[in-house]
């Protein structure tokens, strides 16, 4: 059993372009929302601001006032910022949340004391009485997740008694129904409310927050999972997953086994027997699709982004407990197929042809996996629907998911530029993570415009590059012998390169495993060559339909309506071949088809802005009328 730590905050620096980009976009966007729009919903609730004298520029859609759920996107916003303090120590960003976090204070006095929220206290009465209200504690669980993270990352201990004070509230409330009352309480959307009871208890230490993780143990949910009945199907997925996520919490707080049980069980019936689309998610509509047959749901509504964000957060906890690179190829392909296909777009529209709309988007609610689909794209303040809020929070946390350290290993997760700094046991240890784009072409500083430089890369790399390859540059304290663990995908086509110090490496590297490098460190190179190309997925339940992927990267093929794709079933990949492989100083990742009787391009699926496009095309053989058989 593994006991792995996540490297974060500023043991990690992201140095890839893209990734810093999206950061960057992310941390303009908190800033730019002012501080009175954000906070509106909880000054009205507390009367600090008469209907009168509201602000200009009020904020739409979920965050309206006339909305049941105002007010739940300021506790992501705040966890967004303390990520980014935490990240980068950035100064603007933590003033402003400190400032928010001063006026929820004033706002908690106003109301009583203790009362911290957006939404009047009422409504927790009515879903007391059965009556219809739209999910309040998923609204304050947003709250009450901000205070924590402003607290945990960014040191402002006012929000810590901020959430206590809070606390104590639900304390008093839950306590006056039965046990039977309150699983009905539960069955009106919780959120993350049992995870917040499970740090507050890691912090503080108060017996009721001990007491309210018991009141908020969800008996059909997790009981279910425990005798292994399928309790997902046609469940609203991100009602659940926080509520998995606070078993995993208690079990890193308690270490009672049945916490454990229960995360490994969910998983198990939410991944393993569902299936996955190529892009990593299993919704439609914000419903868990019928296990292996997620064929059936392919539409507008396909892999909600709050479902991505906190899939890949429980996948993290799997692999700290366990070390199998099954769950980091999971977050890779998420990554790629959910994060960046879903958020902070920027492009021309369809690569090229004059566009009537912006050339930026903000974020995609959904997915659509049909063919003809097109994304929806959000405005910055006239929405705010629920996946505002992760998307703020996961590109926040780029930083996350690439490195994880043991007490005697490092493991290498994700394959991009960066570097990590920290320790392995008592060692001081750096290691830079440089990809080697094989362009041959070197970059040259703004004052020498017009310069080259010949190199033989040009010449043993006439075409696209066939493999990722990248060096780990370590520099270890002294010489200190551990082990580096280096992820080998699951999308790897052949035999995996390793040298260290230009030797080969004698090590075991299978797909989906790491191969561990267990030597004396000290001032070492190590280079990593990982095969890839063009492979097909299957559908759940239609084997005769196929995306295309590009190593983990989806593929879209550009058309307004179904197509079906002809060619060698045994060899579907050949369908596609590189258009226009080569840009300036830049391979492109752009494919087209060949053999067809229309042609369809090709290109990452994180790419696409306002562009109809199809992700599974149906294969038939090259006589048109067989059947692809798998």
């Amino acid at each position: 059993m593994s006991n792995l730590k996540m490297a974060k905050g500023r043991q990690v620096k992201i140095l890839d372009p893209e990734l810093i980009r999206r950061r960057e976009e992310n941390k303009k966007y908190l800033l730019e929302l002012e501080n009175e729009n954000l906070l509106l919903p909880y000054t009205l609730e507390a009367g600090l601001y008469k209907t009168s004298e509201l602000p200009t520029g009020i904020h739409g859609g979920w965050e309206s006032p006339l909305c049941e759920l105002h007010g739940h996107f300021l506790g992501h916003w705040l966890s967004a910022a303390a990520m980014h303090y935490e990240a980068s120590g950035n100064r603007m960003v933590k003033a402003k949340a400190d400032e928010i976090v001063d006026i929820l204070e004033r706002c908690q006095k106003e109301n009583g004391g203790r009362w911290a929220a957006s939404i009047p206290e009422k409504y927790f009465y009515w879903i007391g009485n059965k009556k219809r209200i739209w999910a309040p504690q998923y609204t304050v669980h947003k709250t009450f997740m901000g205070l924590i993270d402003m607290y945990e990352l960014a040191n402002n201990e006012k929000a810590l008694e901020i959430a206590v004070r809070f606390g104590e509230w639900f304390y008093d409330w839950s306590g006056r129904y039965t046990k039977e009352q309150f699983q009905g309480i539960l069955d009106v959307e919780t959120g993350g409310m049992l995870e917040i009871w499970v740090l507050l208890y890691k912090i503080t230490g108060k017996r009721m927050f001990r007491e309210l993780m018991d009141r908020y143990y969800r008996c059909d949910l997790f009981d279910g999972l425990l005798e292994g009945r399928d309790v997902l199907t046609n469940m609203h997925a991100n009602t659940t997953i926080p509520e998995v996520l606070g078993a995993a919490a208690a079990y890193e707080v308690t270490g009672e086994e049945k916490w454990l049980e229960i995360v490994n069980a969910y998983w198990n019936m939410a991944v393993t027997k569902r299936g996955t689309y190529a892009t990593g998610g299993q919704t439609c509509g914000e419903i868990w699709s019928p296990k292996m047959h997620l064929a059936n749901r392919l539409g507008d509504k396909n892999q909600e982004h709050c479902t991505v964000y906190n899939m890949m957060r429980l996948a993290d906890f799997l692999f700290r407990r366990t070390g199998d690179a099954a769950y980091m190829d999971y977050w890779e392909r998420n990554l790629y197929n959910g994060i960046m296909a879903q958020g902070y777009w920027r492009g021309s529209f369809t690569h090229g042809r004059k566009s009537m709309y912006p050339e930026e988007g903000l974020l995609t609610y959904f997915l659509p996996l049909r063919a003809g689909g097109q994304k929806g794209w959000s405005s910055r303040t006239q929405d705010f629907f629920c996946c505002h809020g992760s998307l703020v929070q996961a590109n926040a946390a780029h930083n996350t998911g690439m490195y994880y350290a043991g007490e005697d290993s490092l493991y290498v997760c994700q394959y991009f530029d960066s570097e990590y700094r920290g320790k392995i046991g008592n060692t001081a240890v750096i290691v830079q993570e440089k990809i080697n784009s094989l362009s041959g072409s070197e970059h040259l500083s703004s004052d020498s415009p017009g310069r080259q430089k010949i190199t033989d890369v040009t010449a043993r790399q006439p075409f696209h590059p066939d493999r990722l390859v990248f060096d780990l540059e370590i520099e270890a304290e002294g010489e200190k012998e551990f082990s580096i663990c280096i992820r080998i995908p699951w999308w790897i086509q052949g035999n995996p390169v390793i040298l260290v110090d230009g030797q080969t490496a004698d090590v075991e590297a299978e797909k989906s495993s790491f191969a561990r490098i267990k030597r004396v460190w000290s001032r070492n190179i190590i280079h990593i060559e990982l095969p890839r190309g063009i492979h097909v997925e299957y559908l759940p339940g239609r084997p005769d339909m196929a995306a295309y992927l590009d190593g983990p990267v989806v593929l879209a093929g550009l058309c307004g309506e179904e197509r079906t794709l002809y060619g060698d079933l045994q060899e579907p990949e050949k369908i596609l071949v590189s258009d226009n492989e080569r840009e300036w100083a830049y391979w492109q990742n752009t494919y087209k088809t060949i053999g067809q009787d229309r042609g369809i391009r090709f290109v990452p699926l994180y790419q696409v802005g306002y562009e109809e496009y199809q992700v599974y095309f149906p294969l038939k053989g090259k006589n048109h009328d067989l059947p692809l058989e798998k």
